[in-house]
């Protein structure tokens, strides 16, 4: 795909996410119950709750309401109990797409879920259906100016599988998840401060996605997005403006 489709498509999914930010507490508390609960309360033995409690910081979530839910989900305190379960099917022109929610009832998101797809000119698929066209990594994004020789050199030095430049000069550096904070930091050390870092499930084969079929394709988006239960969509269209 063109380098100038690529960024302008991270820059508009950041954006939207940006313009969603009241959802955001709900989000992170649950991402944090679920780490905690997976991998126990303390941060510093657990990465996936580091990387909650980041997350948490970035949307200004007070600290008292962290460590309370901390200790909700490892038994201290008296809470819900969520599960995460992972959708997958298909978007307009055949647009692959992975909805991660997280629930205390599954009934009632699988039939929210299905019911976005359904009415929005999606399918929900089968376990297993489009997964395989995703790859689970660790994404750090700059914007094109960046210093590629830079970014490469410290990257790779930190342990990053792939560096690469799309046509506009933005740069993607790719890891393992579990690399994610020793390659996140090694950038930051060298005064490389990436747009967009996270792990995530990335497009293998992004698709192009125009006209009045792009804007279908988004508006399937913004409501499975807007999903109470639903943490992250992710998807393989490229979306023309």
């Amino acid at each position: 795909m063109a380098g100038h489709s690529k960024w302008a498509n991270i820059q508009h999914r950041k954006g939207r996410q940006d313009e969603k930010r009241g959802k955001a507490w709900t989000r992170v508390i649950r991402e944090i119950m679920v780490a905690a609960r997976l991998g126990g309360g303390d941060a510093g033995a657990n990465p996936r709750l580091r990387l909650a409690i980041e997350k948490a910081k970035a949307v200004n979530l007070p600290v008292d309401t962290v460590k309370r839910n901390i200790d909700k989900a490892t038994g201290n305190l008296e809470g819900v109990s969520y599960e995460e379960i992972r959708y997958e099917g298909y978007g307009i022109g055949g647009a692959a797409v992975i909805v991660d929610c997280m629930t205390d009832n599954r009934v009632r998101t699988v039939a929210e879920v299905r019911h976005a797809f359904s009415k929005y000119g999606g399918n929900l698929g089968t376990e297993g259906s489009v997964a395989f066209q995703f790859k689970h990594c660790a994404q750090f994004v700059f914007a094109p100016g960046a210093s590629e020789d830079r970014v490469m050199e410290v990257a790779l030095d930190a342990g990053a599988e792939d560096v690469v430049t799309g046509e506009d000069g933005s740069i993607e550096v790719l890891s393992a998840p579990g690399d994610f904070e020793t390659v996140k930091n090694a950038l930051e050390a060298a005064g490389l401060k990436p747009e967009i870092a996270e792990v995530t499930m990335r497009a293998e084969n992004p698709i192009e996605v125009s006209g009045e079929d792009a804007v279908r394709m988004q508006k399937l988006l913004d409501v499975l997005e807007d999903l109470d239960d639903v943490q992250d969509v992710f998807h393989n269209a490229m979306i023309s403006e």
